[in-house]
């Protein structure tokens, strides 16, 4: 379940207590980069990258790593979004999951992009998709991309 962290203390953290993540918007020359996720919660969904935040990890600090990690990518953090709060009915572990999401919109010039293992697929979207998770869409009400939603 981590690599960092073993599996029954991982358990025992999703049964018990919300994680602490971000979330990032990432907006390169050609749209914004969502993946299909390839595993819980929101499996099978476009959704924006995104992971837990490790202990003594800032914010900033977890968003540049998680973007080398996800996409292969450096960025630049253009703006908060704020704090989100995500349920999840399901997770890797078979409860439900509370996230503390911080969003970031961020900008990169990069054209190509690693998929990880959270992914099935990553693609360019010049506009939001139809049929975007709510949660997606509340960081999307954040950006400027919102206003080339149809």
């Amino acid at each position: 379940m981590s690599e960092w962290i073993s599996d029954d203390v991982w358990e025992a953290i999703v049964e018990n207590m919300p994680i602490v993540s971000v979330d990032l918007v990432v907006e390169c020359p050609d749209g914004v980069v969502l993946g299909k996720r390839a595993n819980e919660p929101a499996k099978g969904e476009w959704f924006v990258p995104g992971g837990r935040v490790r202990k003594g990890e800032r914010l900033e600090r977890a968003v540049h790593r998680i973007a080398e990690e996800e996409l292969g990518i450096g960025v630049e953090i253009r703006d908060s979004l704020g704090a989100f709060q995500h349920f999840y009915e399901t997770s890797e572990i078979g409860c439900e999951k509370h996230y503390v999401a911080h969003g970031f919109h961020v900008w990169t010039e990069a054209t190509n992009f690693d998929t990880d293992k959270q992914h099935k697929a990553l693609d360019v979207f010049e506009r939001p998709p139809p049929n975007l998770h709510e949660y997606v869409r509340m960081y999307i009400d954040e950006t400027s991309w919102s206003e080339n939603s149809e």
